[in-house]
């Protein structure tokens, strides 16, 4: 069973930013940032990468790694709600060994 409600990472972000009482604006500046970017990032329009999270370590203390990883629970349950995807690995068989 998966979830049906996707959270993109960006919506984590923004409520980290909401609770420390700072801007996206603020937050771009911090770590060199167009706002703009960043925006798209909260909003789910743009993948959070590594050096993204890196910079959000940097600024917020929160590990990257938390929001790479984030960021790939994202695709991946992304990719299960695809149905021409799920069809198409419905349709993998498993590579056996041979010893």
């Amino acid at each position: 069973m998966f979830p049906n409600n996707l959270i993109h990472p960006g919506e984590y972000i923004k409520d980290e930013i909401l609770s420390r009482g700072i801007t996206q604006r603020q937050l771009a500046e911090k770590i060199g940032m167009q706002p703009s970017i960043l925006n798209e990032i909260i909003n789910g329009k743009r993948s959070v990468n590594i050096e993204f999270a890196m910079l959000l370590e940097a600024a917020l203390g929160i590990d990257a790694d938390i929001w790479i990883r984030l960021q790939n629970l994202y695709n991946k349950q992304k990719a299960r709600m695809n149905p021409d995807f799920m069809s198409r690995l419905s349709k993998v068989t498993r590579i056996a060994s041979v010893l």
